[in-house]
């Protein structure tokens, strides 16, 4: 399969997932209370939109660093890439339940903010298995990574990988703080590119 297929498939669910974010932000309504307060009592869900767009948005332009070093296509690679695929769908999902229950609080807001994190979670490692797959052979891709930088590479790719799953639990103690950590993954990712090359050293 060409290199081009795979990315403009992969570029058309991102696209999607991240179009479909907007669509569960609420409207504020005529005859209600005044539009600033609406809005105010609605700030989860602008949290929860502001987290997800960033990670999104993040995963697609890695995404995109990552194929374009690819040189070979091959059937465990497109089938990696559904996976990942599947799970950024599903964001927009986890999203709107997670900011639907988190003020209720209880169990509810506990749940869901788990399965919010357990999402990204999940995206993660399939992303890291995409990646994991360029690094096992170097005609896989252009330009190489070196044997001795792999796993230094791999520690600074897989970083967010633990922090989800720390989020996981952390929902069952305070969501907010849990919230508030599947943030600072995306600001992490946000400033650490997705490596095409690598240094000797691992930089």
């Amino acid at each position: 399969m060409d290199r081009a297929r795979m990315e403009a498939f992969s570029d058309g669910v991102f696209a999607v997932a991240i179009t479909l974010l907007v669509v569960n932000l609420a409207v504020p309504k005529h005859g209600g209370p005044p539009i600033v307060h609406q809005l105010s009592a609605a700030w989860p869900s602008f949290v929860a939109y502001l987290i997800s767009f960033l990670t999104i948005g993040i995963i697609w332009v890695n995404h995109h660093a990552l194929v374009t070093n690819i040189a070979v296509v091959d059937r465990t690679l497109l089938f990696l890439n559904l996976l990942l695929l599947m799970f950024v769908v599903t964001i927009p999902f986890s999203t709107a339940m997670m900011a639907d229950f988190l003020t209720a609080g209880g169990r509810d807001a506990q749940v869901a903010t788990a399965l919010y994190a357990l999402d990204f979670e999940l995206m993660s490692l399939c992303f890291a298995a995409v990646f994991e797959w360029t690094l096992r052979e170097d005609a896989r891709l252009h330009i190489p990574v070196p044997e001795s930088a792999r796993w230094a590479v791999r520690r600074r790719f897989g970083a967010g990988l633990l922090p989800y799953a720390v989020a996981i639990g952390l929902a069952f103690l305070s969501p907010y703080v849990a919230l508030a950590l599947t943030g600072l993954v995306a600001v992490y990712y946000a400033f650490e590119e997705t490596p095409r090359r690598a240094r000797p050293d691992g930089g």
